[in-house]
């Protein structure tokens, strides 16, 4: 498939929540958020709220929709607070840029989110089973594989989240996947270190990649959850508008084609790691997974689906952002959420047109 025969497209829908005057958890901006619906079937958002001296905290908003379509929200208050040590750094901290997946196996919302303590960013998990009470899990754990000849656990890591439904791992076992991205200069936080990469990696650029946790495990004591192993680069940056490094965004949505995989693709200059950035430009690309082994990309975008142009979008906190991070069907519409120059939070459509 190219640019012109990949399947799906997104159109913009309008601004769904941007900082309320007055509120202390909100004075940097509204972001990243991620969504689920409550048992009651309600739609929820779960937005990053980002306060003075950039603390991040995680809302909870409940999707006011107009005619099937988001238009809004009205809050309810903040559901998970930096209140652990390893989530607490001395110059920034928080629970940051949440995605929640719901897995029917388990009957529970899983929420990836980073940690951003003493030492940098970290994925870390919790589970719920309304939105309101989240059970923290703690952070990630990689299982050491001799044949990558690191230890991914030495590395900063975001942009994390789980696929629903479990798939095959190449190792044959049913499990849980999850996609990540790991962070390979060591010299962020240990100056001299330098970049560190797994043997038969020669790209350093920022990446996504898979693992996958087996389901009976999880079922036997879902603990095992945060416990990762069978790691494998899956996309790396490939086309001009993800040049600089890719991410992951919502959660894996199944589609005709496979997996759906909406992903952020950045340009620009990075003046430095955990600084908040002025001359960079995110924008939101896609790629299709094999619907038996995701670790396979049978598909991708070569140009945007969606790219920094509204001024909501290219005026805030980091300029030209598009970051998107939740799909929810609503009225047999897919709507994907997405940060907005991290200030504020859009919708767009996301139509699909069959390839002929």
């Amino acid at each position: 498939m190219t640019e012109t025969t990949f399947p799906y497209s997104l159109t913009r829908a309008g601004v769904i929540m941007t900082p309320e005057d007055g509120n202390v958890h909100e004075a940097e901006g509204v972001l990243n958020p991620a969504t689920g619906h409550a048992p009651d079937g309600t739609l929820y958002l779960l937005p990053r709220l980002v306060a003075t001296g950039n603390v991040s905290r995680v809302g909870l908003a409940r999707v006011v929709i107009e005619n099937g379509v988001p238009t809004g929200v009205e809050r309810e208050g903040v559901v998970l607070e930096p209140d652990r040590g390893w989530e607490r750094g001395a110059n920034n901290s928080g629970v940051e840029d949440p995605r929640v997946t719901f897995i029917p196996r388990l009957g529970l919302h899983v929420m990836t989110y980073v940690a951003f303590g003493p030492l940098g960013p970290r994925t870390a998990v919790a589970t719920s089973e309304d939105l309101r009470e989240w059970t923290r899990l703690g952070p990630a754990h990689f299982a050491y594989d001799d044949a990558l000849d690191v230890d991914l656990n030495m590395f900063h890591n975001k942009d994390t989240v789980f696929f629903p439904e479990p798939v095959t791992a190449p190792d044959g076992v049913e499990s849980f996947a999850v996609l990540h991205r790991p962070m390979w200069d060591i010299g962020e936080v240990r100056p001299g270190e330098g970049v560190r990469l797994p043997a038969g990696v020669t790209d350093d650029r920022q990446s996504i990649w898979i693992s996958y946790i087996p389901v009976s495990e999880v079922v036997a004591d879902i603990r095992s959850i945060v416990n990762w192993r069978g790691h494998r680069f899956l996309a790396g940056p490939q086309f001009a508008f993800e040049e600089l490094k890719i991410g992951g965004g919502p959660p894996p949505l199944r589609v005709d084609e496979g997996w759906l995989v909406l992903h952020h693709g950045v340009t620009g200059v990075i003046d430095q790691a955990f600084a908040q950035q002025s001359k960079v430009n995110y924008a939101a690309g896609a790629m299709i997974l094999d619907a038996d082994d995701p670790s396979k990309v049978i598909a991708r975008t070569s140009v945007p689906l969606l790219s920094p142009e509204t001024e909501d979008e290219r005026s805030g906190i980091v300029p030209n952002v598009v970051f998107p991070t939740a799909i929810e069907l609503i009225d047999g519409v897919h709507y994907v959420f997405y940060g907005m120059a991290d200030s504020k939070i859009g919708v767009a459509r996301l139509d699909h047109t069959p390839a002929h």
